[in-house]
């Protein structure tokens, strides 16, 4: 069969994007992966289904580039909210479901025109932040790992992500695993990605998780936070319970489009 597809990135973290609204395809995780594929594919670190939804503007489906279902994707969610702007799916102000439940997004500022906005969206309230002499550990509608390292540059992150995403206190899920290095007012982010199984250019969850470890461990709050795919704001609030009104803000920006056979 063909498809029509749209590509999106947020911060270097890209999507393949699919309508399905009035369609009712099913997708393998063979295909999914194929369609993800840098070399055979369109290239993505992940797939996102746009649904009907009786409970919001519409519903998000999330794959991971291994083919399976996945939970929240925070820049995932950003881009999925322009492309339901962009497709008048949704007004500017919207919301969305979600695997995490429903969030609220805004398209805010235009980049570039039609092709790049400023998108703020509202993350799941975090509760129950595990903290060890090591790492933290909580979920912003996936599950991070959080640990605060020196020369974060020189890190082999590929490599030491993967020891802790595979390891035993984190099976059988496993987890997302982010390195953070404090600079002054700047938080450095590095990911390593489940699903992708790979270091990724940006993870909006995992700069979410980042943020809240980070204020944890220093008390600030206004940290510039940069990956190797961009930068990033993150505001939340704290609670009895944990963090709310948690908000991830940073670019979005649609690639490219076409038709593709699966």
């Amino acid at each position: 069969m063909n498809i029509e597809f749209w590509k999106y990135q947020g911060n270097g973290n890209d999507f393949v994007v699919v309508d399905e609204r009035n369609e009712d395809h099913y997708f393998s995780a063979e295909q999914i992966m194929n369609l993800c594929d840098r070399h055979f594919g369109i290239g993505a670190d992940g797939m996102m289904i746009v649904k009907e939804s009786d409970r919001a503007d519409f519903e998000m489906q999330y794959y991971n580039a291994d083919g399976k279902l996945s939970s929240m994707c925070g820049n995932g969610g950003r881009c999925i909210a322009m492309f339901a702007y962009l497709m008048k799916i949704a007004p500017k102000e919207m919301s969305f479901v979600a695997f995490d439940g429903v969030h609220k997004a805004i398209i805010e500022e235009e980049l570039i025109e039609g092709n790049a906005y400023t998108v703020s969206l509202q993350m799941a309230n975090v509760v129950g932040v595990e903290k060890s002499e090591k790492f933290y550990f909580l979920n912003t509608g996936s599950p991070h790992y959080v640990e605060f390292v020196k020369n974060l540059a020189e890190m082999d992150v590929h490599k030491e992500g993967r020891i802790t995403r595979f390891s035993e206190r984190f099976s059988p899920e496993g987890t997302n695993v982010n390195f953070v290095e404090i600079k002054g007012d700047r938080l450095l982010v590095r990911t390593y990605e489940r699903g992708v199984e790979d270091e990724t250019l940006s993870c909006g969850t995992g700069v979410t998780a980042s943020a809240i470890a980070a204020f944890m461990e220093t008390g600030k709050k206004d940290f510039q936070i940069q990956t190797t795919g961009g930068a990033f704001k993150v505001q939340f609030k704290q609670n009895t319970e944990g963090f709310s009104n948690i908000c991830l803000v940073a670019p979005a920006k649609l690639v490219f489009s076409g038709v593709i056979e699966v």
